[in-house]
Order: C-alpha cells, then sequence, then structure tokens
C-alpha cells in the first residue's frame, strides 16, 4: 500500500441516511494518494455496518469506533490518528466534487506559507435552502484572500469545516480542537488567526454541504447566536479589545442591544451608541449616549453591530470617509 500524502478527517454519528453518498464522493476523487480516517462516535443505526463494508473493499480507509462523546472528542480522536501532515474535513452527509482534493493538496503543495485553504461551497438541495443561508453562502464564497477573510474574521465563521484542508502540525500547536461551550471549529479559526496563520480559498466550488434540519448548525446550542456572541467576546477581549474597559456599539438597533448586554457581561461597558435614526440620536440608551455618525466624539474602540443584510458595505464608505482603520479602530462584528 502506498504511503499516504494526506488524511481525510471523518466523524459521524447515526450517519446511515447519506454517509453512502459522502465515501462514496471521496472514493471517486481524481487525487488519490490519500487515507479516510472514519470515527464512529457511537453510532446506535447502520453507520457501523456501512463503515465495515467500505473499509473491506479499500485499504485506505481506516475506523475508530468511540462511546458517544460529542463532536469535539471524535475530532480529537480522529486528528491524533491522522498520520499526514496535511489533514481534510469532510462530513459523513455532505459530498466533495470529485477534484477536490487534488486541488487543494495542490495548493498546499505550492504555497507553504499559507496554513488552511478553504473552497467554493454550495448548499443543496437548494428547494430547502433559506434566504440568510444562500446570503451566507454568498458572503463566504466572497472572501479569497488572507486579508478578505481576516477582515471579516469576526462577522461570521468564514469557513465550512468540513470544506477546508489545514496543516496539522498549526491545528496542534493552536490548541487542537476544544469545547468551550461554542462553535468548536469558529473557536479554531480565530485562534488560528491569532498565531499568525495565514488563510486562503479556492473560487472553484468543490464542496457541497447539506442542509438539513438536523444539522448541528441548527440543533446544538453552541451554535446559537449567543454562544457565537461569546466566542467573539472572547477572542476580542484577547486582541482588538485587550485593554479596553467601554466600547461605542455602531448600531442601536436590536443586534446592537444584544451585543451591549453580552458585553456587559463580559465585563466590558458601553460609552457610546452611534445611529442613523434620528429619533434615538441626543437619546441616552441604557445609560449611553446616541451619536449620529457625523459625530467629532469618536474616541476608543468601536464595533459595528448593524445586523442589516447589506448595510455592511455602506458602513465601510462611511469608515473611510471618517479616516477609521478597519481592524485598528474599529471592527465589524455582524
Amino acid at each position: 500500500m502506498i504511503e499516504p500524502l494526506l488524511s481525510i478527517l471523518l466523524p459521524v454519528r447515526n450517519g446511515q441516511p447519506f454517509l453512502m453518498a459522502a465515501l462514496d464522493s471521496l472514493l471517486g476523487q481524481t487525487f488519490r494518494c490519500w487515507e479516510l480516517v472514519c470515527v464512529d462516535d457511537g453510532s446506535t443505526d447502520g453507520t457501523p455496518r456501512i463503515l465495515a463494508d467500505y473499509a473491506r473493499q479499500d485499504r485506505r480507509i481506516r475506523i475508530i469506533t468511540t462511546d458517544h462523546q460529542g463532536i469535539v472528542g471524535a475530532l480529537t480522536a480522529g486528528l491524533d490518528a491522522c498520520r499526514t501532515p496535511l489533514v481534510a474535513r469532510m462530513d459523513g452527509d455532505d459530498i466533495s466534487h470529485p477534484r477536490r482534493l487534488e486541488r487543494q493538496f495542490a495548493f498546499m503543495e505550492e504555497n507553504p506559507g499559507v496554513g488552511l485553504v478553504a473552497c467554493g461551497f454550495r448548499h443543496f438541495p437548494r428547494q430547502g435552502v433559506r434566504v440568510g443561508m444562500r446570503s451566507y453562502e454568498s458572503w463566504q464564497n466572497t472572501l479569497l484572500t488572507h486579508e478578505l477573510i481576516t477582515r471579516d474574521l469576526f462577522v461570521e465563521s468564514p469557513f465550512v469545516h468540513p470544506s477546508v484542508v489545514f496543516r496539522k502540525s498549526l491545528v496542534l500547536a493552536a490548541g487542537g480542537y476544544r469545547d468551550p461551550g461554542w462553535s468548536e471549529d469558529y473557536d479554531l479559526w480565530l485562534r488560528l488567526a491569532a498565531a499568525g496563520v495565514r488563510f486562503a480559498r479556492l473560487p472553484e466550488t468543490l464542496f457541497f454541504w447539506r442542509d438539513r434540519p438536523e444539522r448541528l448548525t441548527r440543533t446544538d446550542p453552541a451554535y446559537s447566536a449567543a454562544c457565537f456572541r461569546a466566542c467573539k467576546i472572547h477572542h476580542l477581549k484577547q486582541g482588538f479589545l485587550s485593554g479596553s474597559d467601554a466600547v461605542t456599539l455602531v448600531g442601536a438597533g436590536q443586534e446592537g442591544r444584544a451585543w451591549m448586554r453580552s458585553l456587559g457581561e463580559a465585563g466590558i461597558g458601553l460609552s457610546h451608541w452611534i445611529d442613523v435614526d434620528p429619533r434615538k440620536q441626543g437619546r441616552l440608551l441604557h445609560g449611553a449616549p446616541v451619536l449620529s455618525p457625523e459625530t467629532e466624539e469618536l474616541s476608543g474602540k468601536l464595533l459595528v453591530t448593524v445586523g442589516t443584510r447589506g448595510a455592511r458595505e455602506g458602513i465601510r464608505s462611511w469608515l473611510a470617509s471618517r479616516g477609521l482603520t478597519e481592524g485598528v479602530e474599529i471592527l465589524c462584528v455582524t
């Protein structure tokens, strides 16, 4: 058997309905020099039988069986078993384009300074994909460079986890997978960014992300909006907001107020609001004055919390007109 050049890490629990399609998409890859590490996280359906059948047919497939310990435990066990420096993620209900691994492996070989490469993705089946998820898909697929990815790093998770290939050593150096009470993948991306790891994305659509009601991003409390805010604030306090005891929030709407509460719980107060609504300007909202965008009183760190879809580009024009540098004085967090 030829030694693998790439490890594929696939955790699965009760994946019987879609697992065969996911495995077939890996067996159909144009890049063939891989090993597949499947972690069966205590499945109670036909998953063990399916994995065993595929492993008998293809010696590149290895199965690790564990008691049910959750996604972080399964990922950790699987990552430990991966034998190559490069690791591709995959889930048991998604589909990889036949050239996905070929393109991502070649990119990482040609760009040794990059620690993680994603690719374009598409939700399926399309008829069930909501407007919000289509917007998320469009937004993420535009983040094609390290600079664009890191600029929007605190807006939302910039990568679909099972679509990435990363250098195992860098993930381990950043602490590996952990369970701090919020999304394990977003937490990892933020730690990698803080460590100076460079990101990239291939523009081609090479990954198909199945949208279904049972997906972890829909069912696990760790993926809730409140947990995402807590994750962001935890990392902001170690970087952008280090040493800050109060901030200005740009946007005094529902999302801004949620951020005010979450920041307060983390020990960060509110000095001002900035909002375009003249009815709010000049008032005190939760003890802080609401100012217009034209105010001269801008000071300290500013967080943009405007939740209106499509508003971010207009806000960036305003930032430029005020001479504010994104990532230095101000940061988009929604």
